[in-house]
């Protein structure tokens, strides 16, 4: 029988020590947090993150708004926004949606922001950060990954752990956290992508899988070693002629192959996303404390 690892109460204890924070600064006298999502107007998965991002930022007393790019901005549009927002007092963190086309050069862009208004963790200096284990924010997606398998009590300490994938915004900040030293650390870590050029003998004998390569159906029995626990980040859209939409949400696990045969999986939807939008909004509070003057 294989675990479903829901989001949801991992989620709930994230968002309410945020929102307690959230409480003790506004008695303390500090002004609300405020967070800006900068994202193209455009349909993509980015675009159910975003609504989630508002409902929780609402929720637990956050000042949240969007910032759209036109589908004819470049670089320099997209750095020029954000060197606005950094600049601004009123706002205390940015997110930035990703991947965006190449001509918007992401990572140039979110290095414009200060690494506590870096709300996502993926900007130059934070990343920097956590190569010397240093980091202000941390990547929340690989944060949320993490407080994932903690939760369920999936240890990585001296296990052989897999990440798929190696973005610099999730893959490989996930797999530094993974070789950091005591938490959910500690682990022996493979990396493989798609130059990897047999994936069933690099994932063999990996007790735990952390996926991010946005390719659905890419994990199944031929892939996933038997008894593996699988925390899958992949969100993609793919075509479904029964939903109205004429798309559905899919990760990188065959969810209906790997039943009974993966120890322990994420659902997706309903896995790593809502505890992303909960660790996002945790690196929020986290960067209004130290912008107001709060702790830490």
């Amino acid at each position: 029988m294989t675990t479903s690892l829901l989001g949801s109460p991992v989620a709930e204890r994230i968002r309410e020590r945020a929102r307690e924070a959230i409480a003790a600064g506004r008695g303390a006298g500090r002004p609300p947090p405020s967070l800006v999502s900068v994202h193209r107007a455009a349909a993509s998965p980015f675009s159910i993150y975003l609504k989630q991002q508002r409902r929780v930022a609402e929720g637990i007393g956050i000042d949240f708004r969007e910032q759209a790019l036109d589908a004819r901005d470049g670089a320099e549009a997209l750095k020029g926004t954000l060197a606005r927002l950094d600049a601004d007092a009123g706002v205390h963190g940015v997110l930035v949606e990703h991947p965006l086309p190449a001509e918007f050069d992401f990572l140039g862009g979110v290095a414009r922001l200060r690494p506590e208004k870096d709300v996502d963790g993926v900007g130059p200096e934070n990343l920097g950060r956590l190569l010397a284990r240093r980091p202000v924010q941390v990547p929340a997606v690989a944060e949320a990954a993490l407080a994932i398998a903690a939760h369920y009590g999936i240890a990585t300490a001296g296990r052989p752990v897999a990440v798929v994938g190696r973005s610099e915004t999730v893959g490989l900040p996930l797999a530094l956290l993974l070789l950091g030293r005591g938490g959910q650390g500690d682990a022996t870590v493979t990396v493989v992508h798609s130059k990897t050029p047999d994936l069933a003998r690099a994932l063999r004998g990996a007790e735990v899988v952390f996926s991010c390569a946005g390719q659905p159906g890419l994990l199944d029995r031929r892939t996933i070693p038997q008894g593996a626990a699988v925390i899958d980040v992949g969100l993609s859209t793919v075509a479904d002629a029964s939903r109205p939409s004429g798309v559905r949400i899919a990760g990188d696990a065959d969810a209906a192959a790997l039943d009974g045969w993966a120890v322990a999986l994420t659902p997706v939807p309903g896995g790593v996303g809502p505890v992303t939008v909960a660790c996002l909004m945790a690196n929020l509070v986290r960067g209004w404390q130290r912008l107001t003057g709060g702790s830490p």
